[in-house]
């Protein structure tokens, strides 16, 4: 097998279980196995039985950890091709095919990989004895949810393999894989929705949130008017028109990070990505921002609970980053925001007092309003009414078919507010899960 000939489709994350096999595949029919009947051993000592009993191991294992079933050997080689970031892949994800000599370097991998994908392992299952391989050839999943890929990214590599299989020519292979680029993208931005950062001794790395609330505009009940605020902003900037950074503030539990999680679901079709940024990772913003400003998506920098007491100053440095510094901040990318203050930073009362503490109070004031001031979209939720809470509850109930009587549930509902934070969507959410 060819593996070490590859140009563009190198350097994989889990490029190991390739080398095995390329090995088993090379060396099953050793003249020396066949008389080394109990040790299997080829010329350079390796045991070549054992090396593929430990590459089922490794295909069996791949199935728990992601959840793939059918063919596990045929979903290990599409895995491959889907998240090995390179020149080509990177080049057409969101775009589709590409000109340029590299469609030549790339044809020249998938030809290779599918001298692997067509494989015969017959020969060796019967020469190896080993009628096991046959076990992830044809394997049924549990439904148990896997620990890396949710279920709607397991099904379209396990569906990207299948198709592989329809593929007559490599040329067709490469035409599969440049749509499944073209539709989905390449790599951990390509699968998933959502990130968070993360600092070691290597540097700053983007991880994704495996799990996200699938949560959608329409689940939140009322505020139509800031929803549509916050969709007029994001489809403009996934249309690629001009955009606004965008602060969501006011009371607790209005539904305000509940939006920026469903515009995640919502635009994740259409290429936004969501990254998830910590005020103690302020630091890493433009390491951060180095990594995604050439990709082919959109970005939102996502800052839930912003605020800052008036002796944090992490808020100037924000601030440089958002709007100001010498760098331009990338066409791809914007910053989203949530706070319960409208003006992100503790003001008190002798900040505009005439005390003679600071010989310029006005310059303190507007120190302390510039980093919400770089925000040029900004959505109010403010609690809901007596009655606009009723209608939250009575519409949460009839989504989740609570058959309680109307009197009687809002009643109950009315009791539950008074001891558990007051009015607002997420404690008429929290007496339904009660009720539930």
């Amino acid at each position: 097998m060819r593996q070490q000939e590859l140009i563009v489709y190198r350097n994989f994350e889990d490029g190991q279980l390739l080398t095995d096999m390329a090995y088993v595949c090379e060396h099953y029919r050793d003249s020396r196995i066949r008389s080394a009947a109990y040790t299997g051993a080829a010329p350079d000592g390796v045991d070549v039985t054992a090396l593929f009993y430990q590459c089922i191991h490794a295909l069996i294992e791949l199935a728990g950890n992601y959840g793939f079933h059918g063919n596990l050997w045929h979903c290990y080689l599409a895995n491959l091709l889907v998240n090995n970031e390179n020149s080509y892949s990177m080049g057409c994800e969101g775009r589709g095919e590409i000109a340029g000599t590299i469609n030549a370097a790339a044809l020249h991998d998938i030809v290779i990989f599918k001298e692997f994908y067509d494989f015969d392992f017959e020969p060796v299952m019967e020469l190896l004895n080993v009628p096991e391989f046959s076990l992830i050839q044809h394997y049924e999943s549990s439904m148990q949810e896997s620990r890396v890929y949710n279920k709607r990214i397991c099904r379209r590599i396990c569906e990207l393999a299948e198709a592989f299989c329809h593929d007559s020519t490599p040329e067709e292979m490469k035409d599969t894989l440049t749509q499944f680029y073209r539709e989905y993208g390449v790599g951990k931005f390509g699968l998933h929705k959502s990130f968070r950062i993360r600092e070691d001794a290597q540097g700053v790395h983007i991880v994704p949130i495996l799990n996200i609330a699938h949560v959608r505009l329409d689940d939140l009940v009322g505020y139509e008017i800031p929803k549509q605020k916050l969709i007029d902003n994001t489809e403009a900037f996934v249309s690629g028109r001009r955009a606004n950074n965008c602060l969501l503030f006011g009371d607790a539990g209005t539904g305000k990070s509940s939006c920026i999680k469903a515009i995640a679901n919502e635009y994740y079709d259409r290429g936004l990505r969501i990254i998830e940024v910590y005020r103690h990772q302020f630091q890493d913003l433009n390491d951060t921002i180095a990594q995604i400003k050439n990709r082919n998506y959109k970005f939102i920098i996502y800052m839930d609970d912003l605020s800052f007491e008036d002796f944090e100053t992490e808020y100037k440095y924000l601030k440089a980053v958002i709007e100001g510094g010498l760098e331009r901040r990338p066409d791809n990318v914007l910053i989203y925001a949530t706070s319960n203050r409208r003006h992100l930073i503790r003001e008190n009362y002798s900040d505009k007092e005439d005390i003679r503490e600071d010989m310029h109070k006005s310059d303190t004031v507007q120190e302390k309003l510039s980093l919400a001031a770089r925000f040029g979209v900004t959505i109010y939720f403010g609690s809901p009414t007596p009655k606009q809470f009723q209608e939250i509850v009575l519409a949460l109930a009839e989504r989740n078919h609570i058959t309680m009587p109307e009197k009687k549930l809002l009643e109950e509902a009315n009791k539950w507010e008074l001891t558990h934070g007051g009015l607002s969507g997420r404690t008429a959410q929290q007496f339904i899960d009660y009720l539930l």
